[in-house]
């Protein structure tokens, strides 16, 4: 596994990378770089840890709600999906995330 370094809002970071990965890691930096820095940015949040998690919830939410490519999923004998149902309700996820941090992005 090759490693890479990397730049997320002004910080470095040595990354894990498999071979002929590192335009996709490269792409998915620049994705949590720019999501980080826009809510630094708005002034709203101070704490890294926090901007770190709304990041991710953001990146995550825009990702669910991506059209989905139609599954090749493997049907049973009784013709029944394999994989796992999944509803993860954001909104809901982001509430409790908040809860938990608190107003000064500290975990409680």
């Amino acid at each position: 596994m090759k490693q890479m370094e990397v730049t997320i809002m002004g910080q470095s970071y040595i990354l894990g990378c498999p071979e002929g990965g590192e335009v996709s890691l490269l792409e998915a930096v620049g994705s949590v770089d720019r999501e980080m820095s826009a809510i630094r940015d708005a002034g709203r949040v101070k704490a890294r840890e926090r901007i770190a998690v709304l990041a991710a919830l953001n990146l995550a939410y825009a990702l669910a709600e991506r059209p989905a490519p139609a599954p090749a999923v493997a049907q049973t004998a009784s013709g029944a999906s394999d994989a796992p149902a999944s509803n993860v309700d954001i909104d809901a996820l982001i509430q409790r995330l908040d809860q938990a941090l608190g107003a000064d992005g500290q975990l409680l």
